[in-house]
């Protein structure tokens, strides 16, 4: 999955800028919030609408795509290994935190995909790219899909104190591993917790099953380093770095928040490719 998957989803934004040699400059009319800018960019691989490469600054752009060359210029030689016509993207959620936006998407390249793109905004126009992908796996044990569940965005009051929940848990929880405040995050009860992981029910107690097993198997789920968490309202997006079954990943984990617990969760876990497959020097996170 390392080189196809991370390929893949630069060729969203290539498959708008076919033929285009530098970015436009943004209009000064327009009034489009930077959520409403980055599913545009997103969803312009379907609609064929060149537009939204204006969001793009070329001059400042960083990508944190390791198969992609730094710059617009990567994105066209991405872009040839895509078959004319082939790519889909469906924005399913997106949010915006200060200068970042979120969006969660369900992806067809080469195979179906879902992944999380975050964008860094600077005066209305993208400067930064960071994103994670997986392979579409059947629905979990609980009926659940990657992509389905939730989708509104409401307490809006709230996101300073769910960024910071989720901020302890993932810090409590799945870097110290202290299982004796799971209650202090989520409830008990399989209706309290409901899970999007391919391969987990939902429920405290089908989590708890599905990690100690690969502790037993040695291959425990380690998260080592937090780089950033994003929010608007109820979502909650934590962008970490640590191990799955025996490879570096990184994991992008979002959550929604209700009465302040947890109450539902997506993932996506991508491997990073050895330093020497690197074809840009800004790494993974690098978050600011």
């Amino acid at each position: 999955m390392k080189t196809l998957s991370n390929s893949v989803s630069r060729s969203v934004i290539a498959a708008s800028i076919l033929g285009v040699t530098a970015c436009s400059a943004q209009s000064s009319t327009d009034t489009l919030s930077n959520k409403d800018k980055a599913v545009a960019l997103i969803s312009s691989i379907e609609t064929g609408d060149h537009g939204p490469i204006a969001y793009i600054n070329s001059d400042k752009y960083i990508q944190h795509n390791l198969a992609a060359a730094d710059g617009l210029d990567g994105f066209g030689e991405l872009m040839a290994m895509l078959p004319e016509g082939s790519a889909k993207a469906d924005v399913k959620r997106a949010f915006q935190d200060g200068d970042f936006t979120v969006t969660h998407t369900e992806y067809d390249f080469f195979g179906p995909k879902v992944g999380f793109d975050v964008f860094r905004f600077e005066n209305g126009q993208i400067v930064e790219h960071w994103d994670n992908l997986q392979a579409i796996a059947p629905a979990n044990p609980s009926g659940r899909t990657q992509l389905d569940g939730s989708t509104a965005i409401t307490d809006l009051d709230k996101t300073g104190a769910n960024k910071a929940i989720v901020a302890d848990f993932v810090k409590t929880i799945l870097m110290e591993g202290n299982m004796a405040r799971m209650n202090d995050f989520i409830d008990h009860g399989e209706d309290a917790y409901i899970q999007h992981n391919s391969a987990v029910g939902d429920g405290l107690e089908a989590l708890g099953t599905a990690l100690g097993a690969l502790a037993e198997q040695g291959m425990p789920m380690v998260y080592s380093t937090n780089h950033k968490i994003l929010g608007e309202g109820n979502f909650v997006l934590a962008i970490s770095e640590g191990t799955f079954l025996n490879q570096d990943v990184a994991f992008y984990d979002l959550f929604r928040l209700d009465n302040g617990k947890i109450v539902e969760h997506w993932d996506v876990i991508e491997n990073i490719p050895p330093r020497s497959d690197w074809k840009n020097d800004n790494g993974k996170f690098g978050f600011q």
